[in-house]
C-alpha cells in the first residue's frame, strides 16, 4: 500500500517476477478495461478482488481501504511506501507524460493529465497515507516501512529485485 505514484506497481511486479508469485493491481480489479478509468460496480470489484485473495500465493497492490480486511486476513506480510505529495504529484507527472503503457496500468487505456487526480494526490492521497501509517503500526503480520525513495532503492537491493523496463 502507499499513495499513488509512490512505486507500489512497480514494486509489486518486481516482486512476483523475481519469487515467481502471480501479482494483481486493485486498479485494474476496479476499472473496466479500455474504458478510460470507468469504474465497475462496487459488487464486481469486490467479488474480483475476494477471488484474487483466495489464491494460495500473490502480490497485490493498491489500497481499496473498503477491502483491506479481506486481504489483511489472507496477507503473509505487508509493506507501505511513504511519499510526500510534491515527489508523488512529480511521479505521476512524468509517469503520465512519459509513457504509453504502465505498470498497473489499465489495458486500452492511455492515462492523461488529471487536475482530479493531482488534487487526489495532494488532498485525500495524504490524508489516507496518515491513516496508512497508523494501521500500519497495528498489524502483527511481518511488515515493511519503506519511508522514502531511498528506502525503497535499499529495498529492491536487499531483496535482490529489478525493474523491468
Amino acid at each position: 500500500m502507499g499513495p499513488s505514484s509512490s512505486g507500489k506497481s512497480t514494486l509489486a511486479r518486481a516482486i512476483g517476477d523475481a519469487r515467481d508469485i502471480p501479482v494483481v493491481h486493485l486498479d485494474q480489479l476496479r476499472h473496466v478495461p479500455a474504458s478510460q478509468w470507468e469504474l465497475r460496480t462496487d459488487e464486481d470489484f469486490a467479488a474480483l478482488h475476494d477471488r484474487a485473495v483466495v489464491g494460495e500465493r500473490w502480490v497485490i497492490e493498491g489500497n481499496y481501504s473498503s477491502l483491506l480486511p479481506q486481504r489483511l486476513a489472507q496477507a503473509t506480510g505487508f509493506i507501505l511506501l511513504d511519499s510526500a505529495a510534491a515527489p508523488s504529484v512529480v511521479r505521476y507527472l512524468q509517469r503520465t507524460w512519459g509513457r504509453r503503457e504502465r505498470v498497473g496500468g489499465l489495458a486500452g487505456t492511455e492515462d492523461r493529465i488529471s487536475w482530479e487526480m493531482i488534487r487526489y494526490i495532494l488532498g485525500t492521497g495524504q490524508a489516507n497515507q496518515r491513516r496508512y501509517r497508523a494501521l500500519f503500526k497495528e498489524l502483527t503480520l511481518p511488515k515493511v516501512f519503506l519511508a522514502n525513495r531511498a528506502a525503497l532503492g535499499r529495498f529492491y537491493r536487499d531483496e535482490i529485485l529489478r525493474v523491468r523496463p
